[in-house]
């Protein structure tokens, strides 16, 4: 593999690791800006919320620039934004921040897919959008705790810094490593991209996508939180549960596109789902026992992630089908979708913790998991009303004769 696709692999690094480190500081960030720990919840909103945007929208808008210049713009960004999040005096510039930090993640993550492909041979595309993407992996089992370690131990401003650093070594990285020749497809506009939300069955699966990540991430941005208040954990020891949280999602990524191989993808997120549903649930009833509460994380990671390639896979197989001329950009929305889902998350987790409790966000993740697994249910019907099947051990979705 060319050196510069390790510069796209380490500025994945870096955008996962500002992405999800914010979850092992929450407790942290509350004690230090004086403020709730759900409005330090937020933080996790508004950064997915400016993916959720800058993905369809800046992707659009930036169709014309050329794919090097636009890299290194993204990175830049990226590094002004944790900048500003290092030097934040309050919990208002410290929200722009995230906000400025998310809108370049949605277009890198929108690009970073087409530059990869053009670094290599077609018959090693595949290979090459995998190894960018272990960045992003390598970030929860590295970078999150890493970060949550710095950020504990010499305040959370610190976290930012290290990773405005890292910004600016993907930067360099860039510069010197990317071509300057790099094919550009036709741009995706704002239009065609408002046509694929017009297709029902595709607005299924973002809302399958949206449900099962708002349920996730309802618990998991509160996470710290209920390992100090209610397991027991020390604040220093946040961050070796964020190791191994982010070691079992790694497992559970390959585990679940095994799965989705193997038996299709409507049945893996059944699969996943139901299983999500259970930990979540479970959490209710551990978290009150230090050793329990740690075995409920590593199972919870190893289920967290794994519909990610079974969603992307029937999204395309669905686009194939409903939007045929658009199958990259209903993709790229999934991942908006992703985001949307993480954003709603976060905020109606806040919303729980304020008026509920802090215990009352695993069950209630567990129960929006379960309407995900209802409308994934709904999907499997519809397919097999209109004489789909799904062959395991494929990505496809051919007709039933």
């Amino acid at each position: 593999m060319p050196l510069a696709l390790w510069a796209l692999t380490l500025s994945a690094f870096a955008i996962g690791t500002t992405e999800f480190v914010i979850v092992g500081l929450i407790p942290t960030i509350a004690a230090s800006l004086g403020v709730s720990v759900p409005s330090a919840g937020l933080l996790v909103s508004l950064y997915a919320l400016g993916v959720a945007i800058g993905a369809p929208v800046l992707t659009a808008l930036t169709g014309r620039v050329p794919r090097k210049q636009l890299l290194l713009g993204l990175m830049a960004l990226f590094t002004i934004g944790n900048l500003v999040a290092w030097m934040a005096p309050g919990y208002f510039a410290l929200m722009a921040a995230r906000v400025l930090t998310g809108l370049a993640h949605g277009v890198f993550f929108s690009i970073g897919s087409t530059i990869a492909t053009s670094l290599v041979s077609k018959e090693k595309a595949a290979s090459a959008i995998a190894l960018m993407f272990t960045g992003l992996t390598v970030a929860l089992v590295t970078g999150v705790p890493l970060g949550t370690w710095i950020g504990q131990s010499f305040g959370w401003q610190s976290t930012f810094l290290a990773v405005s650093l890292l910004g600016v070594i993907a930067f360099i990285g860039s510069y010197v490593l990317v071509p300057s020749s790099i094919a550009m497809s036709p741009p995706a506009s704002l239009m065609t991209q408002l046509a694929v939300l017009r297709k029902p069955r595709l607005l299924l699966v973002y809302a399958m996508t949206t449900l099962g990540y708002g349920g996730t991430f309802i618990a998991f941005t509160y996470l710290a939180p209920i390992l100090q208040e209610v397991s027991g954990f020390s604040a220093s020891s946040v961050s070796l549960v964020m190791l191994v949280y982010g070691v079992s999602v790694a497992f559970g990524n390959i585990w679940g596109g095994k799965l989705a191989d193997k038996k299709g993808p409507i049945k893996a997120l059944q699969i996943v789902f139901a299983l999500l549903a259970v930990v979540l649930l479970l959490l209710t009833f551990t978290a009150s026992n230090m050793w329990l509460a740690l075995g409920t994380v590593l199972l919870w990671g190893a289920v967290a992630f794994g519909n990610v390639p079974g969603l992307q896979v029937y999204v395309v197989q669905r686009a194939e089908r409903d939007a045929p001329q658009a199958v990259d950009v209903a993709s790229g929305l999934n991942i908006a979708a992703f985001n949307v889902g993480i954003a709603l998350g976060a905020w109606g987790g806040g919303l729980i913790v304020t008026h509920v409790g802090l215990m009352a966000t695993p069950w209630i993740g567990a129960m929006i998991v379960l309407g995900a697994l209802g409308l994934t249910t709904l999907a499997g019907w519809l397919d097999r009303r209109d004489g789909l099947v799904h062959v395991a051990g494929t990505s496809r979705v051919v007709a039933a004769h």
